[in-house]
């Protein structure tokens, strides 16, 4: 049985929703992504170098660590008040703050490699062959799948060992268990695919997830991007698709898509002409029933109706497994509330994972240029987009939208800010609590994948914090997706334009 979402109709509806939705408004044109270089170069290299490796009097500010901080708030302080005592100026009363903190993500951004502009998307996959000695095990990588597409997003784990993969613009895809044999499952719900712009397509397939019985009733859930043509007054206005995210539920048989259910949508009226590249995507499923999924920013402009509680994206929704709100949802009686929502404030969540060992939840997701974060999930909470995040906007500029139509000045207080924060931005992806016999000195950690920084991260956690933190490697390719063995093995989801891969870790003999 279908299930949809209140729409509601409420006093403090977002001004500037209804200018897109109802207006004959163009689509936002893509502001240019300045080069903080420049500014650089003019104010800092006659003393630390165009490269950063110092001149006399500067110290060189790359290859070593900095012993104020190499933090942005850390740097920004050092550039802000100087240390006139080694001969570094203020530069507070010189640049204005939007001009230091752009100088301090510049350092950053050079320190680490990870620039705005380089996403590693063309960069070619080159497995290791040698063995990664990490603290705990030493392992290899292993191709097992090729000939992905390009653009895949998901991938889940069969009980006979086999793949299901999604691919954005595709479709639903098997894998043998060897990698050897792949096909398309048909019928499954079909992307929009603009031949022109691929990647900033709408209409995209993202997670796959099994029943947690899936055994005993051979259910599948995916979450979709749901679009259609001229449904609605924006798709109207703007003369082009609109999509949301939406969770249905099906059988394969034979080789196709069958039985399939729509467990849960949002009014056709709140569909958006944006592209599904920031609507998160990811499902998890905890102990009792309830399945939690993401969409990210999804308005038109990545600031709009993500704090606006009558809207669906920007959003963590909670609803039971037949698509029902449960009775304890937070929100469940207010009327003025969409009552699937449990957490809000989200601007592109990556990740979403339950811990089996506390039944918490947990997701990653993208900052803008910085701002990228591991949060601790708890009902009721605001995450901060667009009022506030430990990154700034691509121009520069700090994070600060609708905060002058707060009826009261900003609280910090009343944001959640991130467990880790992750400046520069590495774009984190998928994450999986790993549980398993094959590496025992990992279990009850968090691995995390990243996609411009190409690494895989492990992360001990303790209650809703997070104690430690390894890189197990990087600079190997772009991590879409890990999940876990039977028998405790971990697999990657790696893509890459010439086509995507499934990578297995082994332990090393």
């Amino acid at each position: 049985m279908t299930k949809t979402s209140r729409r509601i109709s409420h006093p403090l509806f977002n001004l500037l929703t209804l200018c897109f939705l109802f207006w004959n408004f163009p689509l936002p044109a893509a502001e240019p992504v300045p080069s903080f270089g420049p500014l650089y170069l003019e104010q800092c290299a006659v003393c630390h170098g165009e490269n950063l490796e110092g001149t006399p009097p500067g110290i060189p500010l790359a290859g070593r660590d900095l012993v104020h901080g190499s933090t942005l708030d850390e740097l920004s302080t050092s550039i802000s008040n100087g240390f006139p005592i080694s001969g570094m100026p203020a530069w507070e009363d010189v640049l204005n703050e939007e001009q230091i903190r752009s100088l301090a993500l510049y350092i950053i951004e050079e320190r680490t490699n990870i620039t705005y502009d380089t996403w590693n998307i063309e960069t070619p996959l080159i497995i290791p062959r040698d063995v990664i000695s990490t603290q705990h095990h030493d392992f290899r990588l292993e191709v097992i799948a090729e000939g992905i597409d390009p653009l895949p997003f998901s991938m889940e784990i069969l009980p006979d060992g086999s793949f299901l993969v999604t691919e954005k613009t595709r479709g639903l895809r098997h894998i043998s268990a060897d990698g050897q044999q792949s096909v398309q499952i048909q019928d499954a719900p079909k992307a929009y695919n603009p031949e022109e712009n691929s990647r900033r397509g709408l209409g995209w397939l993202l997670e796959v997830k099994l029943d947690p019985n899936y055994q005993d009733n051979g259910w599948i859930y995916l979450q979709h991007g749901d679009w259609c043509d001229g449904c609605n007054a924006q798709s109207r206005r703007l003369g082009l698709a609109v999509s949301m995210n939406r969770i249905v539920r099906g059988r394969i048989r034979d080789n196709r898509w069958v039985d399939q259910e729509v467990i849960f949508g949002f009014d056709i009226e709140d569909y958006q002409a944006k592209s599904d590249i920031g609507a998160g995507g990811r499902i998890a499923f905890d102990d009792s029933g309830h399945l939690f999924f993401a969409i990210g920013a999804k308005g038109l402009d990545n600031y709009v109706g993500v704090q606006d509680l009558t809207l669906p994206w920007g959003k963590l929704h909670r609803i039971n497994m037949d698509g029902s709100i449960p009775d304890d949802n937070p929100y469940i009686d207010d009327p003025d509330i969409l009552d699937s929502i449990w957490s809000y404030g989200h601007r592109s969540p990556q990740g979403l994972e339950i811990n089996p060992q506390t039944g918490d939840l947990w997701s990653t997701e993208m900052g803008p240029r910085g701002g990228d974060e591991v949060n601790f999930i708890r009902p009721m909470v605001n995450f901060g987009w667009p009022l506030h995040s430990l990154g700034i906007n691509y121009n520069g500029t700090e994070v600060n939208y609708g905060r002058e139509a707060l009826e009261e000045e900003f609280d910090i207080d009343g944001i959640q800010l991130p467990i880790v924060d992750f400046t520069p931005s590495p774009a984190v992806s998928s994450i999986v609590f790993y549980e398993g016999a094959a590496f025992p000195g990992w279990n009850n950690d968090m691995l995390m994948g990243t996609m411009k920084a190409r690494t895989l991260y492990r992360l001990t956690t303790d209650g809703d914090r997070v104690i430690n933190r390894e890189v197990l490697f990087k600079d190997v390719g772009r991590i879409r997706d890990i999940e876990i063995g039977a028998d405790g093995t971990p697999f990657l989801l790696m893509e890459q334009d010439e086509g995507s891969i499934i990578v297995r870790m082994s332990i090393a003999d």
